[in-house]
Protein backbone atom coordinates (compact mmCIF):
# COMPACT_ATOMS: atom_id res chain seq x y z
CA UNK A 1 0.00 0.00 0.00
CA UNK A 2 1.37 3.46 -0.85
CA UNK A 3 1.78 6.07 1.85
CA UNK A 4 -1.08 8.34 0.81
CA UNK A 5 0.03 11.45 2.63
CA UNK A 6 2.04 14.62 1.97
CA UNK A 7 4.87 13.07 4.00
CA UNK A 8 5.33 10.58 1.17
CA UNK A 9 6.42 13.53 -0.97
CA UNK A 10 9.01 15.01 1.36
CA UNK A 11 11.77 14.74 -1.22
CA UNK A 12 12.38 16.08 -4.71
CA UNK A 13 10.44 14.11 -7.30
CA UNK A 14 10.42 13.78 -11.10
CA UNK A 15 13.24 16.31 -11.65
CA UNK A 16 13.01 16.08 -15.46
CA UNK A 17 9.32 17.00 -15.56
CA UNK A 18 7.41 20.24 -15.01
CA UNK A 19 4.02 19.75 -13.37
CA UNK A 20 1.07 22.03 -14.05
CA UNK A 21 -2.53 21.81 -12.93
CA UNK A 22 -5.91 23.24 -13.83
CA UNK A 23 -9.53 22.63 -12.78
CA UNK A 24 -12.11 20.83 -14.88
CA UNK A 25 -15.16 23.13 -14.67
CA UNK A 26 -18.70 22.04 -15.54
CA UNK A 27 -21.63 24.15 -16.70
CA UNK A 28 -22.73 24.84 -13.11
CA UNK A 29 -19.19 26.13 -12.44
CA UNK A 30 -18.54 23.21 -10.11
CA UNK A 31 -15.08 21.65 -10.12
CA UNK A 32 -15.39 18.05 -11.28
CA UNK A 33 -11.70 17.23 -11.19
CA UNK A 34 -8.14 18.41 -11.55
CA UNK A 35 -6.02 17.95 -14.64
CA UNK A 36 -2.36 17.33 -13.88
CA UNK A 37 -0.13 18.13 -16.84
CA UNK A 38 3.31 16.53 -17.05
CA UNK A 39 5.71 18.29 -19.42
CA UNK A 40 9.25 16.98 -20.00
CA UNK A 41 11.79 19.75 -19.47
CA UNK A 42 14.06 18.18 -22.07
CA UNK A 43 13.25 15.99 -25.05
CA UNK A 44 15.52 13.26 -23.69
CA UNK A 45 14.25 13.48 -20.10
CA UNK A 46 14.07 10.07 -18.42
CA UNK A 47 11.04 9.16 -16.34
CA UNK A 48 11.35 7.00 -13.25
CA UNK A 49 8.18 4.92 -13.59
CA UNK A 50 8.06 3.79 -9.97
CA UNK A 51 8.56 7.36 -8.75
CA UNK A 52 5.85 8.64 -11.11
CA UNK A 53 3.31 6.08 -9.92
CA UNK A 54 4.18 6.66 -6.26
CA UNK A 55 3.72 10.40 -6.69
CA UNK A 56 0.31 9.98 -8.32
CA UNK A 57 -0.80 7.46 -5.69
CA UNK A 58 0.21 9.82 -2.89
CA UNK A 59 -1.63 12.85 -4.17
CA UNK A 60 -4.64 11.04 -5.70
CA UNK A 61 -5.10 7.83 -3.72
CA UNK A 62 -8.64 7.37 -5.04
CA UNK A 63 -7.72 7.96 -8.67
CA UNK A 64 -10.29 9.32 -11.10
CA UNK A 65 -8.44 12.51 -11.93
CA UNK A 66 -7.22 13.62 -15.36
CA UNK A 67 -3.60 13.11 -16.38
CA UNK A 68 -2.19 15.03 -19.32
CA UNK A 69 1.24 13.54 -20.10
CA UNK A 70 3.09 15.38 -22.85
CA UNK A 71 5.93 13.88 -24.84
CA UNK A 72 6.12 10.33 -26.13
CA UNK A 73 8.36 9.10 -23.29
CA UNK A 74 5.77 10.04 -20.63
CA UNK A 75 2.92 8.67 -22.72
CA UNK A 76 4.77 5.41 -23.29
CA UNK A 77 5.54 5.11 -19.56
CA UNK A 78 1.88 5.49 -18.57
CA UNK A 79 0.69 3.18 -21.35
CA UNK A 80 3.18 0.51 -20.32
CA UNK A 81 2.31 0.75 -16.62
CA UNK A 82 -0.73 2.87 -15.76
CA UNK A 83 -1.54 3.86 -12.16
CA UNK A 84 -3.12 1.19 -9.96
CA UNK A 85 -6.22 3.31 -9.35
CA UNK A 86 -8.45 4.21 -12.32
CA UNK A 87 -7.60 7.56 -13.88
CA UNK A 88 -8.45 9.44 -17.02
CA UNK A 89 -5.49 9.81 -19.37
CA UNK A 90 -5.38 12.33 -22.21
CA UNK A 91 -4.11 10.71 -25.36
CA UNK A 92 -3.16 12.66 -28.49
CA UNK A 93 -5.11 11.60 -31.56
CA UNK A 94 -1.96 10.55 -33.44
CA UNK A 95 -1.07 8.11 -30.63
CA UNK A 96 -4.60 6.72 -30.51
CA UNK A 97 -4.56 6.21 -34.29
CA UNK A 98 -1.24 4.33 -34.29
CA UNK A 99 -1.90 0.56 -34.55
CA UNK A 100 1.25 -0.05 -32.48
CA UNK A 101 -0.61 1.31 -29.41
CA UNK A 102 -3.93 -0.51 -29.94
CA UNK A 103 -3.17 -3.36 -27.50
CA UNK A 104 -1.95 -0.97 -24.77
CA UNK A 105 -5.05 1.20 -25.15
CA UNK A 106 -7.32 -1.84 -24.91
CA UNK A 107 -5.45 -2.87 -21.74
CA UNK A 108 -6.09 0.60 -20.29
CA UNK A 109 -9.82 0.12 -20.70
CA UNK A 110 -9.66 -3.37 -19.22
CA UNK A 111 -7.89 -1.91 -16.17
CA UNK A 112 -10.74 0.54 -15.52
CA UNK A 113 -8.96 3.57 -16.96
CA UNK A 114 -10.67 5.98 -19.33
CA UNK A 115 -9.02 7.57 -22.32
CA UNK A 116 -9.67 11.20 -23.16
CA UNK A 117 -8.89 11.89 -26.81
CA UNK A 118 -6.86 15.04 -27.42
CA UNK A 119 -7.39 16.47 -30.88
CA UNK A 120 -9.09 14.88 -33.86
CA UNK A 121 -7.69 11.87 -35.77
CA UNK A 122 -7.48 12.15 -39.55
CA UNK A 123 -9.45 8.91 -39.95
CA UNK A 124 -12.01 7.13 -37.81
CA UNK A 125 -10.45 5.06 -35.02
CA UNK A 126 -10.92 1.25 -35.05
CA UNK A 127 -13.88 0.18 -32.92
CA UNK A 128 -11.74 -1.49 -30.23
CA UNK A 129 -9.70 1.72 -29.84
CA UNK A 130 -12.62 4.13 -30.14
CA UNK A 131 -14.31 2.36 -27.21
CA UNK A 132 -11.51 3.50 -24.90
CA UNK A 133 -12.51 7.14 -25.31
CA UNK A 134 -15.58 8.84 -23.84
CA UNK A 135 -14.50 12.47 -24.08
CA UNK A 136 -12.45 14.61 -26.44
CA UNK A 137 -10.35 17.66 -25.56
CA UNK A 138 -10.36 20.31 -28.28
CA UNK A 139 -9.45 23.93 -28.66
CA UNK A 140 -12.37 26.39 -28.66
CA UNK A 141 -13.99 26.49 -32.11
CA UNK A 142 -13.65 22.76 -32.84
CA UNK A 143 -16.60 20.36 -32.81
CA UNK A 144 -16.63 16.92 -31.21
CA UNK A 145 -17.30 13.77 -33.26
CA UNK A 146 -20.57 11.94 -32.59
CA UNK A 147 -20.53 9.91 -29.39
CA UNK A 148 -17.81 11.92 -27.64
CA UNK A 149 -18.40 14.51 -24.93
CA UNK A 150 -16.68 17.82 -25.69
CA UNK A 151 -14.18 19.51 -23.39
CA UNK A 152 -12.42 22.76 -24.23
CA UNK A 153 -8.86 23.17 -22.95
CA UNK A 154 -6.62 26.17 -22.50
CA UNK A 155 -9.56 28.46 -21.71
CA UNK A 156 -8.72 31.62 -19.77
CA UNK A 157 -11.10 34.30 -18.54
CA UNK A 158 -14.76 34.23 -17.51
CA UNK A 159 -15.96 35.41 -20.92
CA UNK A 160 -13.98 32.68 -22.69
CA UNK A 161 -15.50 30.06 -20.39
CA UNK A 162 -19.01 31.34 -21.13
CA UNK A 163 -18.23 31.23 -24.85
CA UNK A 164 -17.06 27.60 -24.62
CA UNK A 165 -20.26 26.53 -22.91
CA UNK A 166 -22.31 28.45 -25.48
CA UNK A 167 -20.41 26.53 -28.18
CA UNK A 168 -21.48 23.19 -26.73
CA UNK A 169 -18.66 22.21 -24.37
CA UNK A 170 -19.81 20.10 -21.42
CA UNK A 171 -16.76 21.19 -19.39
CA UNK A 172 -13.72 23.40 -19.73
CA UNK A 173 -10.16 22.98 -18.53
CA UNK A 174 -8.68 26.33 -17.62
CA UNK A 175 -9.00 29.35 -15.41
CA UNK A 176 -11.73 31.99 -15.05
CA UNK A 177 -9.16 34.70 -14.27
CA UNK A 178 -6.91 36.19 -16.93
CA UNK A 179 -4.79 38.86 -15.31
CA UNK A 180 -5.88 41.25 -12.54
CA UNK A 181 -9.51 42.22 -12.02
CA UNK A 182 -10.61 44.86 -14.51
CA UNK A 183 -12.80 47.33 -12.64
CA UNK A 184 -13.76 48.97 -15.93
CA UNK A 185 -15.30 45.72 -17.17
CA UNK A 186 -17.49 45.26 -14.07
CA UNK A 187 -21.17 45.83 -14.66
CA UNK A 188 -23.25 47.53 -11.99
CA UNK A 189 -22.50 47.93 -8.31
CA UNK A 190 -21.30 44.87 -6.42
CA UNK A 191 -22.27 44.58 -2.77
CA UNK A 192 -20.07 42.47 -0.52
CA UNK A 193 -22.20 39.65 0.91
CA UNK A 194 -23.01 39.77 4.63
CA UNK A 195 -21.06 36.57 5.39
CA UNK A 196 -17.93 37.98 3.78
CA UNK A 197 -18.35 41.22 5.72
CA UNK A 198 -18.38 39.23 8.99
CA UNK A 199 -15.08 37.56 8.09
CA UNK A 200 -13.48 40.85 7.02
CA UNK A 201 -14.55 42.36 10.34
CA UNK A 202 -13.12 39.39 12.24
CA UNK A 203 -9.78 39.69 10.46
CA UNK A 204 -9.62 43.37 11.41
CA UNK A 205 -10.55 42.65 15.03
CA UNK A 206 -7.94 39.87 15.30
CA UNK A 207 -5.36 42.21 13.78
CA UNK A 208 -6.18 44.76 16.48
CA UNK A 209 -5.88 42.11 19.21
CA UNK A 210 -9.44 42.39 20.56
CA UNK A 211 -10.43 40.04 23.36
CA UNK A 212 -11.94 36.62 22.73
CA UNK A 213 -15.45 37.60 23.88
CA UNK A 214 -15.70 40.37 21.27
CA UNK A 215 -14.44 38.02 18.56
CA UNK A 216 -16.93 35.32 19.54
CA UNK A 217 -19.81 37.80 19.42
CA UNK A 218 -18.84 38.80 15.89
CA UNK A 219 -18.60 35.20 14.73
CA UNK A 220 -21.98 34.29 16.25
CA UNK A 221 -23.66 36.56 13.71
CA UNK A 222 -23.16 33.74 11.20
CA UNK A 223 -23.08 30.27 12.82
CA UNK A 224 -22.43 28.54 9.49
CA UNK A 225 -19.12 30.38 9.24
CA UNK A 226 -18.18 29.29 12.75
CA UNK A 227 -18.91 25.69 11.78
CA UNK A 228 -16.83 25.95 8.61
CA UNK A 229 -13.91 27.53 10.45
CA UNK A 230 -13.87 24.72 13.01
CA UNK A 231 -14.12 22.13 10.21
CA UNK A 232 -11.03 23.63 8.58
CA UNK A 233 -9.11 23.62 11.84
CA UNK A 234 -9.94 19.96 12.46
CA UNK A 235 -8.95 18.87 8.94
CA UNK A 236 -5.90 16.72 8.22
CA UNK A 237 -4.36 19.63 6.33
CA UNK A 238 -4.23 21.72 9.50
CA UNK A 239 -2.45 19.04 11.52
CA UNK A 240 -3.43 20.01 15.07
CA UNK A 241 -2.67 17.34 17.71
CA UNK A 242 -6.11 17.63 19.36
CA UNK A 243 -9.62 18.34 18.11
CA UNK A 244 -10.70 21.97 18.27
CA UNK A 245 -14.08 22.20 19.99
CA UNK A 246 -14.81 25.93 20.01
CA UNK A 247 -13.65 29.27 18.67
CA UNK A 248 -12.20 30.09 22.11
CA UNK A 249 -10.33 26.77 22.11
CA UNK A 250 -8.96 27.57 18.66
CA UNK A 251 -7.54 30.89 19.87
CA UNK A 252 -5.93 29.20 22.89
CA UNK A 253 -4.26 26.63 20.64
CA UNK A 254 -3.31 28.87 17.76
CA UNK A 255 -2.84 32.39 18.98
CA UNK A 256 -4.03 35.38 17.02
CA UNK A 257 -1.36 35.28 14.32
CA UNK A 258 -2.21 31.79 13.06
CA UNK A 259 -5.94 32.33 13.55
CA UNK A 260 -5.71 35.18 11.06
CA UNK A 261 -4.41 32.79 8.43
CA UNK A 262 -7.46 30.55 8.72
CA UNK A 263 -9.85 33.48 8.72
CA UNK A 264 -8.13 34.45 5.48
CA UNK A 265 -8.83 30.97 4.10
CA UNK A 266 -12.44 31.30 5.18
CA UNK A 267 -12.74 34.65 3.40
CA UNK A 268 -11.63 33.12 0.12
CA UNK A 269 -13.94 30.11 0.33
CA UNK A 270 -17.13 31.49 1.88
CA UNK A 271 -18.77 33.00 -1.19
CA UNK A 272 -22.16 31.48 -2.06
CA UNK A 273 -21.83 32.65 -5.66
CA UNK A 274 -21.47 29.49 -7.77
CA UNK A 275 -19.50 31.34 -10.42
CA UNK A 276 -16.79 31.90 -7.80
CA UNK A 277 -16.08 28.18 -7.29
CA UNK A 278 -13.19 28.02 -9.78
CA UNK A 279 -11.69 31.19 -8.30
CA UNK A 280 -11.91 29.72 -4.80
CA UNK A 281 -10.33 26.49 -6.08
CA UNK A 282 -7.42 28.50 -7.49
CA UNK A 283 -6.98 30.71 -4.42
CA UNK A 284 -6.77 27.81 -1.95
CA UNK A 285 -4.17 26.02 -4.07
CA UNK A 286 -2.15 29.19 -4.56
CA UNK A 287 -2.02 29.72 -0.80
CA UNK A 288 -1.05 26.15 -0.02
CA UNK A 289 1.51 26.00 -2.83
CA UNK A 290 3.18 29.24 -1.76
CA UNK A 291 3.30 27.90 1.80
CA UNK A 292 4.96 24.72 0.53
CA UNK A 293 7.49 26.76 -1.45
CA UNK A 294 8.26 28.63 1.78
CA UNK A 295 8.86 25.43 3.74
CA UNK A 296 12.60 26.02 3.89
CA UNK A 297 12.22 29.48 5.42
CA UNK A 298 13.18 29.62 9.08
CA UNK A 299 10.50 32.07 10.29
CA UNK A 300 6.98 30.72 10.82
CA UNK A 301 5.74 34.26 10.17
CA UNK A 302 7.14 34.22 6.63
CA UNK A 303 5.40 30.93 5.83
CA UNK A 304 2.06 32.27 7.06
CA UNK A 305 2.55 35.46 5.05
CA UNK A 306 3.35 33.46 1.90
CA UNK A 307 0.17 31.45 2.47
CA UNK A 308 -1.91 34.63 2.77
CA UNK A 309 -0.21 36.17 -0.26
CA UNK A 310 -1.21 33.26 -2.49
CA UNK A 311 -4.65 32.96 -0.93
CA UNK A 312 -5.43 36.66 -1.33
CA UNK A 313 -3.94 36.93 -4.83
CA UNK A 314 -7.39 36.42 -6.36
CA UNK A 315 -9.36 38.45 -3.82
CA UNK A 316 -9.79 41.20 -6.42
CA UNK A 317 -11.74 38.76 -8.62
CA UNK A 318 -13.78 37.46 -5.67
CA UNK A 319 -14.79 40.82 -4.27
CA UNK A 320 -14.71 42.60 -7.64
CA UNK A 321 -12.51 45.48 -6.60
CA UNK A 322 -8.85 46.39 -7.20
CA UNK A 323 -6.30 45.49 -4.53
CA UNK A 324 -5.55 49.15 -3.84
CA UNK A 325 -9.10 49.51 -2.52
CA UNK A 326 -9.52 46.08 -0.93
CA UNK A 327 -6.39 46.18 1.18
CA UNK A 328 -7.48 49.44 2.76
CA UNK A 329 -10.16 47.50 4.65
CA UNK A 330 -8.41 44.13 5.05
CA UNK A 331 -5.14 44.28 7.01
CA UNK A 332 -2.29 42.35 5.39
CA UNK A 333 1.46 42.21 6.05
CA UNK A 334 3.58 44.72 4.14
CA UNK A 335 5.29 42.04 2.04
CA UNK A 336 1.88 40.75 0.93
CA UNK A 337 0.73 44.26 0.05
CA UNK A 338 3.89 44.84 -2.00
CA UNK A 339 3.27 41.71 -4.09
CA UNK A 340 -0.45 42.30 -4.68
CA UNK A 341 -0.60 46.07 -5.05
CA UNK A 342 2.85 47.10 -6.29
CA UNK A 343 4.05 43.93 -8.07
CA UNK A 344 7.26 44.14 -6.05
CA UNK A 345 8.78 42.64 -2.92
CA UNK A 346 10.23 39.27 -1.88
CA UNK A 347 7.02 37.27 -2.40
CA UNK A 348 6.39 38.33 -5.99
CA UNK A 349 8.82 35.82 -7.61
CA UNK A 350 7.05 32.96 -5.82
CA UNK A 351 3.64 34.21 -6.92
CA UNK A 352 4.91 34.44 -10.51
CA UNK A 353 6.16 30.84 -10.29
CA UNK A 354 2.71 29.70 -9.12
CA UNK A 355 1.11 31.52 -12.07
CA UNK A 356 3.57 29.79 -14.43
CA UNK A 357 2.60 26.41 -12.96
CA UNK A 358 -1.09 27.23 -13.50
CA UNK A 359 -0.49 28.31 -17.09
CA UNK A 360 1.54 25.16 -17.87
CA UNK A 361 4.08 27.38 -19.63
CA UNK A 362 7.43 25.58 -19.61
CA UNK A 363 9.28 28.74 -20.64
CA UNK A 364 7.84 30.78 -17.74
CA UNK A 365 8.22 27.82 -15.36
CA UNK A 366 11.91 27.43 -16.17
CA UNK A 367 12.52 31.18 -16.01
CA UNK A 368 10.83 31.62 -12.62
CA UNK A 369 12.39 28.49 -11.13
CA UNK A 370 15.89 29.56 -12.18
CA UNK A 371 15.35 33.04 -10.74
CA UNK A 372 14.48 31.47 -7.38
CA UNK A 373 17.15 28.76 -7.73
CA UNK A 374 14.62 25.99 -7.05
CA UNK A 375 14.86 22.68 -8.90
CA UNK A 376 11.92 21.16 -10.76
CA UNK A 377 11.93 18.11 -8.48
CA UNK A 378 11.51 20.29 -5.40
CA UNK A 379 8.76 22.34 -7.05
CA UNK A 380 6.93 19.16 -8.10
CA UNK A 381 6.92 17.83 -4.55
CA UNK A 382 5.45 21.17 -3.39
CA UNK A 383 2.76 21.03 -6.10
CA UNK A 384 1.68 17.51 -5.17
CA UNK A 385 1.63 18.26 -1.43
CA UNK A 386 -0.44 21.40 -2.05
CA UNK A 387 -2.94 19.51 -4.22
CA UNK A 388 -3.22 16.81 -1.58
CA UNK A 389 -3.82 19.29 1.24
CA UNK A 390 -6.36 21.23 -0.83
CA UNK A 391 -8.31 18.02 -1.41
CA UNK A 392 -8.42 17.42 2.37
CA UNK A 393 -10.02 20.82 2.91
CA UNK A 394 -12.83 20.31 0.40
Amino acid sequence: MPDNSPAALDHAILPGVALGYAPVIDRQRAITGTRLTLVPLRADAKVDQAELLAALAAVWPQGGELLNPQGEALLAALLAQPPAQPVQIEMPAFIAADPAHAAALAALKAGGHVGVLKGLPQDALPAEVAGVFKRVVLEPGQSAPAGLTLLHAGVRGAEAIDASFAAGASAVIGWPMDGPFDAGAAVGKTEIAADLQVIMELISRVDEGEDVERLEQTLKRDPSLAFKLLRYMNSAAFGLPVEVSSFRHAIMLLGYARLKRWLALLLTTASKDHSMRPIMYAAVRRGLLMEELAAGMQERELKDEMFICGLFSLLDHMLKAPFEKLLQSIPVPERVRQALVEDTGPFLPYLELVRAIESESVFDYRDRAEALMIGAGEINACVLRALYKAAQLE
